[in-house]
């Protein structure tokens, strides 16, 4: 049985990927800070109460896993430099238990090679460094830590994110290539959980729309 260690379960996102691992049949260790948010309960999951920025907690929510879906993000009073140091905990947490793969969640104003952006791509760009430059500054040490790592890395990314009920049906591309401005969570979430077993995008960044 796979088991999958998951990192904002509580989240818009995560919270679905949580429940389509659940119902394809894994067993998952959350890590969640206030358990009440979960309105998933099984016999296949596992709380572990804390924070990504808590060494033992993740150090538990990491030990027994085969795959590591990480899917927070910052939110209204996060600490600058919270993607970038929770991964790092992550990464060294699957050090010590022999994890290897690890599928991250990030947008696309982080930027890949293989993107080409066109010019409302740009101004996106422009204005998310001009809004919310230490997001995506985190965003890009995230990526770091992950490269720097010998892990099995993915980073999947998305453009605006909407409610709207999946259609099981997105493309999977490169910022201005193949690709849409928006997606629905649902799809996102599909194609999160997908990335647990394909190797397709080992040490890549797919960008997913609708």
């Amino acid at each position: 049985m796979t088991v999958i260690a998951i990192f904002g379960a509580t989240g818009r996102t995560g919270r679905r990927v949580l429940t389509r691992a659940l119902a394809a049949g894994f067993d998952v260790r959350a890590l969640v800070r206030d358990p009440a948010k979960l309105a998933t309960t099984s016999p296949a999951l596992t709380v572990i109460r804390g924070d990504v920025l808590d060494l033992s907690a993740v150090d538990q929510t990491v030990a027994g896993s085969d795959s590591v879906l990480s899917l927070f993000g910052q939110v209204k009073g996060s600490p600058p430099t919270l993607q970038a140091e929770g991964t790092q905990l992550i990464v060294d947490a699957m050090g010590r238990h022999d994890v290897k793969r690890i599928v991250t969640l990030s947008g696309g104003g982080l930027s890949a090679p293989l993107d080409r952006p066109g010019p409302s791509d740009r101004i996106i760009r422009f204005l998310l460094k001009t809004l919310s430059g230490h997001v995506l500054a985190d965003a890009e040490q995230h990526l770091r830590v992950l490269k720097a790592s010998r892990l099995e890395w993915t980073v999947v990314r998305g453009p605006r994110l909407t409610e709207k009920p999946g259609t099981v049906t997105y493309r999977v591309g490169w910022v201005g290539v193949d690709a849409s401005t928006q997606i629905s969570r649902d799809d996102l979430a599909d194609f999160i959980l997908t990335q647990v077993k394909d190797r397709t995008f080992i040490g890549q960044m797919p960008f997913i729309s609708a």
